[in-house]
């Protein structure tokens, strides 16, 4: 299906403009994607006037729908509105090569780093600190789901905890069950 608008030619020195703002953006981003974009909307509307704010809402709201990276969807999706096909590939790469480049480096010293106490130290207090950060979110869910007094949600909770931890079923299978149970719980509150 063809856009219903036309893409402006776009030269060399556009492209190149592209992919080193949305380069360096990526490089120095850290936090996840959702950081990545109000940078995108400052660079790409404000600084260089490519979209309108409004389209690249829009577009940001697509791209945090989407399955997978936000950051690599919201550079799919604007650089596919400014410049069609080959703005994608650019903004992509962009987008991609920084952490690709990160990952890269540190493998190659991954020996170094996990031989290293200092480091063993670091990465056991993070695993302990994430540890803490799910169990606080999965006792703040069920505490929500008690005050409002529904147990299918607080058996599906255990049940699927029941599941994977004792009885070793497959995590992707027990989501798409709770992803049914809960199609089919929130399908007959809507019409009951």
């Amino acid at each position: 299906m063809e856009p219903s608008y036309t893409l402006p030619v776009r030269n060399r020195s556009f492209y190149w403009k592209l992919f080193k703002s949305t380069f360096i953006i990526s490089a120095f981003t850290v936090g996840g994607g959702f950081v990545i974009i109000p940078l995108l909307k400052t660079k790409y509307v404000d600084e260089y006037g490519w979209i309108s704010d409004t389209e690249t809402l829009n577009l940001v709201a697509i791209a945090q729908s989407m399955p997978g990276v936000v950051a690599a969807n919201a550079a799919v999706l604007l650089g596919y509105r400014m410049a069609g096909i080959v703005g994608t590939i650019v903004a992509l790469l962009a987008t991609v090569l920084p952490p690709l480049i990160t990952l890269s480096v540190i493998s190659y010293f991954y020996d170094l780093f996990a031989a290293n106490p200092y480091i063993q130290m670091i990465l056991k207090g993070m695993q302990c600190g994430a540890t803490a950060l799910i169990i606080n979110v999965a006792i703040d869910l069920v505490a929500k789901q008690l005050r409002k007094k529904l147990l299918l949600p607080i058996l599906i909770i255990l049940g699927t905890f029941a599941a994977n931890f004792f009885f070793d079923v497959n995590i992707m299978l027990l989501i798409l069950i709770d992803g049914i149970l809960g199609l089919i719980w929130m399908r007959n509150a809507k019409y009951n």
